[in-house]
């Protein structure tokens, strides 16, 4: 699973040919869950509450390149890295 950013401990992955919804993966210590990109939610797993703030933070800014790096991913192409949260 590709990592496509990575900050304060976070990080982002993104499957080639996942299954809908768009979505990416987020990571941190041994905690991991999904997160619809359309609607910036939460639909599997669990992040301490702050993390999932700054995950939910992050997306809304890079939000349009995430969907253009699912896009590349069920297309199967090589994704593109997003910078971090600063």
């Amino acid at each position: 699973m590709p990592e496509i950013s990575r900050f304060l401990g976070i990080v982002i992955k993104m499957f080639w040919d996942d299954h809908n919804p768009p979505h990416f993966h987020a990571e941190y210590g041994e905690l991991r869950a999904l997160v619809d990109i359309q609607s910036l939610s939460f639909f599997a797993g669990r992040l301490p509450p702050r993390v999932a703030g700054l995950v939910i933070e992050w997306a809304t800014l890079h939000k349009q390149e995430l969907l253009e790096d699912w896009e590349r991913a069920c297309a199967k192409a090589a994704l593109l890295k997003i910078a971090p949260l600063e």
